[in-house]
């Protein structure tokens, strides 16, 4: 029987990686045929597999799948597509920009994840199986292309009609 401890840690990633496929998914979509789009392409496919990664580990372990928690993964991705598609702010490059950031902060907490279970993999025998080196580095990959990506979105989230800065420099008086 795994230790509860273990068990909630594993369990409230799984709902964020369930998050994190939809929301870049998402990303993917709304921007089809966009160079976006195009990278988001090949960061679906790593991100769906670390995800896989982490229910096959969770299964060796004995880790039961939380429903509750997924459900409330799905829900929250379910309410991220009206904030992040742009309508409440009429602003699609600003739900752009969030979209990412969001999934580079969803990324950065994989990447803490795989850094964690490193620290512990001598308590738990089936962690040996898993390259856990690998998935880090992947995960700092990701967030690299993400990094990328976000800041290029935010030039076009946070300007004034103009194309000037929306954010005035500190001790401009607008």
């Amino acid at each position: 029987m795994p230790d509860r401890a273990i068990d909630v840690y594993l369990n409230d990633h799984l709902a964020g990686a369930t998050l994190g496929v939809d929301l870049a998914r998402q990303i993917r979509d709304r921007h089809d045929g966009e160079e976006l789009g195009g990278v988001m392409e090949s960061l679906v496919d790593e991100i769906e597999q670390d995800r896989q990664t982490l229910l096959d580990l969770m299964e060796r372990l004995g880790v039961s799948e939380n429903p509750v928690k997924q459900a409330t993964g799905w829900l929250a991705e379910k309410a991220s597509r009206v904030k992040f598609s742009g309508v409440l702010s009429g602003e699609p490059d600003h739900g752009a920009f969030m979209a990412i950031e969001s999934l580079t902060l969803g990324v950065e907490g994989k990447a803490s994840m795989w850094k964690a279970l490193k620290e512990v993999a001598e308590h738990y025998p089936s962690l040996a199986t898993t390259s856990l080196d690998d998935l880090i580095e992947r995960a700092e990959a990701q967030k690299t292309t993400l990094e990328r990506e976000r800041l290029s979105a935010v030039k076009r989230a946070l300007r004034n009609e103009d194309g000037s800065a929306a954010i005035a420099p500190e001790g401009v008086a607008d």
